[in-house]
Order: C-alpha cells, then sequence, then structure tokens
C-alpha cells in the first residue's frame, strides 16, 4: 500500500487527527516486529539548496529517534533499521560514506543510552571501518541486559549475504559435530536457517515500512519477510510524521494475514 504525506501542517487539526489515531492503536493488533526503511535522505537534502546529503542523513538519524519512540509507545517489541546495506558500502560517494558512518556511530551511541531499549548490530561487522564496528559493539555490550524495545541495526547489511553466512554457520557447526553433508542435505530445514541469521531468536517482521515511495526490499531481511506486510509511504524520510506510522499500524490492524494458507 502507498500513502501520501508531505510537511503538512502541525495544527489543531493535525493534532486532533494523531489523538484520534493513537486512541484507535489499543484495540487493534499491534506488530510485533517492524522493518523499517527510511529512505529519502538525500533527496530531501538536495530539495532543500543542502550542498552536502550528510544534512539528509542527520534528518534521517533524528527521524529515526522518534520513530522508534512511536514504536515502542504503542507496543512495538523489535525494530529493525536498514541503516547502512552492503551495496552502500561498495558504491556510496567516499565523502558521504565517511560522514554517514559518523552518524551512524553517534546514533548507535545515542540509542543505547535511550528508555530500556537493546541495541542489536545486524550485519558483517568484518566489513565495516573498525572505529564502526567498535562503537556498534559497544552499544550492543552496554545494552545486553536491557529489556525494553529490541532494536536491530543493520549496518553493513544484505540479506543475500545473511543467508550465505547463516548456511556457512551451519555446515561449520555441523562438521564439528562430526556429520557429513549427505546428513545435512536429508536434515536441513528453513527452521535450522532461520536460527541461524543474525535475527535468529527474534520474531521475523510483521510490518515492513518503506518511506519516499519506493516500492522495493533492496536486500533487505529477504528471509524474514517472506510473509511481512508492506507499507510504503510518499513521505522522504526526514518528512515522516507520526499520523503517517499510525496510519501503517492502523493499515496492519486491519489485514487478514494468511501466511500462506
Amino acid at each position: 500500500m502507498i500513502n501520501g504525506s508531505s510537511r503538512g501542517e502541525r495544527g489543531p487539526l493535525y493534532r486532533l487527527y494523531s489523538t484520534r489515531l493513537r486512541r484507535r492503536i489499543p484495540g487493534m493488533a499491534v506488530p510485533r516486529h517492524v522493518a523499517m526503511m527510511i529512505d529519502g535522505n538525500r533527496r530531501w537534502a538536495r530539495q532543500l539548496g543542502y550542498s552536502s546529503a550528510a544534512h539528509g542523513h542527520r534528518a534521517g538519524a533524528a527521524k529515526i529517534r522518534e520513530f522508534l519512540r512511536w514504536c515502542d509507545d504503542v507496543g512495538v517489541g523489535v525494530v529493525s533499521l536498514y541503516l547502512l546495506s552492503t551495496d552502500n558500502l561498495r558504491k556510496r560517494d567516499s565523502q558521504e560514506l565517511t560522514d554517514l558512518i559518523e552518524i551512524i556511530a553517534e546514533l548507535a551511541t545515542e540509542l543505547a543510552d535511550e528508555r530500556d531499549w537493546r541495541v542489536q548490530h545486524v550485519g558483517r561487522a568484518g566489513a565495516l571501518p573498525s572505529e564502526l564496528a567498535r562503537v556498534l559493539a559497544d552499544a550492543e555490550r552496554r545494552t545486553a541486559d536491557h529489556t525494553g524495545l529490541h532494536v536491530n541495526l543493520a549496518v553493513g547489511y544484505g540479506g543475500r549475504s545473511e543467508i550465505v553466512d547463516a548456511v556457512r554457520s551451519i555446515i561449520m557447526q555441523h562438521d564439528k559435530e562430526g556429520g557429513s553433508l549427505e546428513e545435512l542435505a536429508a536434515s536441513l530445514t528453513p527452521e535450522q536457517i532461520g536460527e541461524h541469521l543474525y535475527t535468529g531468536g527474534q520474531p521475523d517482521p510483521d510490518l515492513v515500512i518503506r518511506t519516499s515511495g519506493e516500492q522495493r526490499l533492496s536486500d533487505f531481511l529477504l528471509w524474514q519477510s517472506a510473509h511481512s506486510e508492506f507499507y510504503f509511504v510518499e513521505a522522504l524520510g526526514p518528512d515522516l510524521r507520526e499520523v503517517d506510522f499510525l496510519r501503517a499500524i492502523r493499515d496492519f490492524g486491519r489485514r487478514d494475514r494468511r501466511f500462506g494458507r
């Protein structure tokens, strides 16, 4: 589904509408796990005349903090954020990538101090600059015992790479246990692969949201989103409003999820 949005008014009508939406949420089914692609940061910066995409990425990071609070307030348990893909690491302009890495490090540090949230890095740490990998590991370590909102930061992440890593992990474990390849081939199940993904032990995303009007997964949680619901918002990432999020939750609550049945 696509839902339009713009840099709308924040006047009385907006507040009244958002209050009405918020009041309806307690009676609806709320997704346990929301996956989010805050897209359109660079376009946002260009539209406002900024010379650097960093302005858009910083505005997007600020919106992520808001978004997580919205999720926490309505009872979402897990949020996965797509921040930096393996493709980004290879293809982004060097200065933009440097700025983005700095912004992500700042975001991870701030989220580790937010409420009782648990921060987890999902992705290939070895593909990241050492300082960013250290910051992500530190945020994960400091929040390991937290019991609030579980925040997955997908950094240096690729869905295909994740599946490859999961299969490699299964093969290595099976080999250590002395099993043969024939035995592994006969016993391998989707559930086993799921346990070895970066998000192993977590529920799959019930709802995937993407901003900026784009309608594609871009190699994000390919395995986990097999039965997810999708919601596309026209607003660019930094322009996302709480009413856009509440509409997504309302729309999710109205859907008849069949899980392939």
